[in-house]
């Protein structure tokens, strides 16, 4: 190359420099619409409608709107939670009521059947209050001489109402037998007559016979039996032996 060419180009100002860039950048940015000059030049529109399009806002949107969704799915799922903790409540309380219900038949049941026992067996009549047996009388007893056998007669006496007293007794026992229950007469009328009188009252075996008394012994010889024999028959012939001095 000549060397006036070189110094030529050293000699350009950057004014000059700056105008050759901008050519070159202007010749290949033809270059390339030049070699797709429909659809590179549609495609690059659409490209450059859609970058205007989007915005940071939409972005900002979705974002709400996901954040929202998962907040109702969250409300949804704590309110199923809850209907179904509230379904198992009430589901507990009901079996606690039927389970309540069904005890208190069972004693309603239980309480009838009790009631229909005591009905069907009549209750046990109350149990007489135990009562003291009386005491039994302790039989009197008396001696067994002049003063016990007058003593026994009188009681006898006294049950069947015939009159005496002791001392009217004892001074006829004295005068006909001087206390002798064997005592006995053979020599007076009725000895004669085959009678004679027997005991301590001497008394006859038909008078005897006559006013036997009842609870007495029927053998003439027996004290109270001769006493009691001869005192009903002073009753009834002089009102009492009281009322006898002598033979009678």
């Amino acid at each position: 190359m000549p060397q006036h060419a070189i110094s030529g180009l050293h000699r350009l100002t950057r004014t000059h420099k700056l105008a050759v860039a901008g050519v070159a950048t202007a010749g290949a940015a033809a270059l390339v619409f030049t070699a797709v000059p429909g659809a590179d030049a549609d495609q690059g529109k659409t490209q450059a409608t859609s970058v205007e399009n989007i915005k940071p806002v939409a972005f900002s949107a979705v974002g709400t709107a996901a954040h929202a969704q998962q907040a109702t799915i969250a409300q949804q799922a704590d309110k199923s939670a809850a209907a179904g903790k509230a379904e198992k409540a009430a589901q507990v309380k009901a079996a606690a009521v039927a389970k309540a219900k069904a005890a208190k038949a069972r004693a309603e049941q239980a309480a009838a059947s009790r009631s229909a026992v005591r009905t069907a067996i009549p209750a046990a009549a109350p149990k007489a209050a135990p009562t003291k047996a009386a005491p039994k009388p302790v039989a009197k007893t008396y001696p067994n001489n002049l003063d016990g056998w007058i003593r026994e007669s009188l009681d006898i006496m006294a049950k069947k109402g015939i009159p005496g007293s002791y001392s009217g007794i004892h001074r006829n026992i004295m005068r006909e037998s001087s206390g002798n229950p064997m005592a006995i007469n053979n020599w007076d009328i009725n000895a004669i007559n085959g009678t004679p009188s027997k005991g301590l009252l001497q008394v006859i075996a038909p008078t005897f016979k006559t006013y036997h008394v009842e609870g007495t012994s029927w053998n003439m010889y027996d004290p109270v039996a001769n006493i009691t024999a001869a005192c009903n028959y002073a009753a009834a012939k002089y009102g009492s032996m009281d009322n006898v001095n002598s033979a009678y």
